[in-house]
Formats: C-alpha cells, structure tokens, sequence
C-alpha cells in the first residue's frame, strides 16, 4: 500500500461534475432574474408617475388612448431599460451576491474546490449577455422606437428643440465658403455672417460680410443687414456697403440648426455616415453627435465592468451584510454616472476627445474592479 507523503495533490472532482453546471445555472438565473424583476418594477412606477404628470397634456391635446399606449409607452420601455441597465445591472449583482455570501453559499462554493475565477463564468456570461442586448437596443432597436416616440411628442406634447447653433463653418461647393457667428432658430435670424468665393488659383475673390442676416420661409430670401462686399480681380479690387440687401443664398434655416431629436432616430451606421457628411460640409460643432457614437459602443460594455465590480465587493461575508454592500454599490454608481456626465460636458464644450469621454468612466472602473478582484476572497 503506497503511502501519501503529503506532495500529491488531490483534484477536487466538483468541478468538472454536473453539479458545476447546475451552480452556472443557478447563479445565472439569479443574476436575470433579480435584473428583469428589478427594472421591471422600475418601470412601472415610472410610467404612473409621468402619466400622473403628463395627463393635463393628453387631455388638451385629445391624445388617443391607443397612441399614448402603443405609441408612447410601448416604445418608452426599451429606452428606459437601456438608460438604467448597467445600474441596475451593479445594484442586482451585488443584491444577489450579498445574500449568497449572508447565507454563507460562496463560501461552500470556493470551500468545495471552486476557483474564484471559476465561479465568476456564469456572471461573465450573463453580463455578456446583458452587453449584447445593450448595444442592440441602444444602435438598432431604440432609434426605430424613437421614431414613434418623436412624433408622438410633436403631435402631442411639444416640438422638437433644436440646437442654437454657433461659430458654424460650412463650405458648400468648391470655391463657396460660409462662417456664421450664432443663429436663432426660432427668429431665423444670425450675426455676424461672412461668405467667402476662393480657389487655388486665384486666391478669394469675393467677401460678403453683414452683421445681421434673417430668413424670410415664405419668399426664401436672406435679407442682409449693414453689409459690405469686397470683390478681388487682377487690377485691384471694388468695395460696396449698404443698410440692407435682400438675396438668395444655398442655404437655409436647417443647414445653422439640428434637430437634437434626430439624432435619437438614427442607428450607429446612420449617425456615423450623418457626422462624415457634416464634416465634408465643414460644420465643426459636431462633438455632441460624436460623443453619442462613441457612448453607444461604450456604455454597453460598462455592464461587464460593473458586474465584476459589484461580485469583488458583495462576495465577502461582512458583519454590515446587504445593507453594506448596497450602500457602497449604490454609491459607486451614482460616482460612475457622475464621471461619464462631467467627461460628457468636458467634450461637447471643451476640448476633450469624444471617443475619451466615452470611454473614460469605463478606463477609470476597468482600474477599480481589477483592484478589487484582487483582493476578493479566494
């Protein structure tokens, strides 16, 4: 009879028994479950609350019943369920988390053989899963959605805003160049215009500067305001001011302004084609769309983060229990909401990268959660 000697090492056989799986299968229901349930309840008291708020506006309007339901709230709910899933997400992970480790349920499971890293698969998936769904949602389900959702907003409760546009760029052929200081889209009026004919050869030949420019829809005529136009030839050149100039122009209100609800109804390809026109076109305020494209692709993958950060920080039995482990779980969310708003302001009015911005709060987390996984209890 061989004698053990202490150096042979002995495999626990859990872990590539079918009681492994039944453990996945058994956190992974878990883990949808308390999400779907959870955001499921959310919605409703959501939806009471802005019914209560919105109600006057339906009846004024003589709102349909059927177009408030199906139009209007059936097309809400997939917003709402991608606006809030990685929080949700966090505070469902670390939920179910802390009442496995309160009834000492991780603890037989790394006791019995189970690799901490083993035991994290059946989260990884599920947030896999939960990222998939984001990213479906957010870049091709939400912008058909928001379709109806629009123009049920503009039938019934408000028109769309529109962005006021400054220091606009725009070239519109290949010698005509325009420069706009701010425009009103609600007065159709701007200041501080200037356009600009120029090719390689002979440089800028012609300058039309007015302080003041409007828009009449009805005649489709500019009417320019204390102008001055400089025409440039090869003997010189000819200046000509005036109080008042009425013209046509290759463009209008729409081409100063955009829709800000425009950009809820394109889906990722859509947006990134719109920006590269815009940008041809030489409009240079474009950060706002840039930073969307960017939180499309960033925001869902926040999920996975997040769900590692929540298991290294609800997975150890500790004597505040739940509680603890919600109050610091909810607390690091709502920091993470904070870092994506702030980088979010910083690049549409500052000077940092859109697809940074985007990114940033998942950089900052991606540090956070990796810290904490290696201190988790193995």
């Amino acid at each position: 009879m061989e004698k053990y000697d202490g150096s042979q090492i002995i495999e626990p056989t859990l872990i590539r028994s079918p009681y492994m799986k039944k453990i996945d299968l058994y956190i992974i229901k878990k883990f949808l479950g308390t999400f779907f349930y959870a955001i499921s309840l959310l919605i409703i008291v959501v939806i009471i609350f802005d019914v209560s708020e919105k109600v006057d506006d339906f009846l004024d309007r003589n709102a349909p019943f059927r177009a408030i339901v199906f139009d209007y709230y059936f097309n809400f709910i997939p917003y709402f369920v991608n606006l809030f899933l990685y929080l949700f997400t966090f505070i469902s992970v670390i939920f179910f988390t802390s009442r496995m480790a309160s009834n000492t349920e991780i603890i037989a499971i790394l006791s019995s053989g189970v690799s901490f890293k083993r035991m994290l698969r059946p989260y990884i998936l599920s947030a896999l899963f939960l990222t998939v769904m984001s990213l479906a949602l957010s870049n091709f389900v939400i912008p058909r959605t928001n379709e109806r959702l629009v123009d049920f907003e503009k039938n019934y409760l408000h028109t769309p805003r529109k962005d006021r546009a400054n220091n606009i760029h725009m070239q519109a052929d290949s010698v005509s160049y325009y420069y706009i200081k701010s425009f009103n889209a609600k007065t159709n009026e701007g200041k501080d215009f200037t356009f600009e004919k120029a090719n390689p050869d002979r440089g800028m030949f012609y300058r039309l500067n007015a302080e003041k420019i409007a828009y009449n829809p009805e005649t489709e005529i500019w009417t320019l305001s204390d102008y001055k136009i400089r025409r440039i030839h090869k003997f010189g050149e000819y200046i000509t001011r005036g109080m008042t100039l009425d013209t046509t122009l290759k463009l209008t209100p729409s081409d100063f302004t955009v829709v800000i609800e425009d950009m809820k109804v394109m889906n990722y390809m859509e947006l990134k084609e719109f920006i590269e026109v815009e940008k041809e076109k030489g409009v240079r305020n474009m950060k706002k769309f840039e930073v969307e494209q960017h939180k499309r692709m960033a925001f869902p993958f926040a999920t996975v983060i997040l769900t590692l950060l929540g298991v290294s920080l609800s997975s150890r039995k500790v004597r505040g229990g739940m509680g603890m482990h919600l109050g610091i779980g909810i607390g690091l969310t709502f920091l993470f909401i904070l870092f994506m708003q702030v980088s979010t302001v910083f690049a549409t009015n500052g000077s940092l990268s859109p697809l940074l911005a985007a990114w940033l709060p998942n950089i900052i987390y991606s540090f956070i959660a990796a810290y904490l996984l290696y201190k988790a209890p193995k």
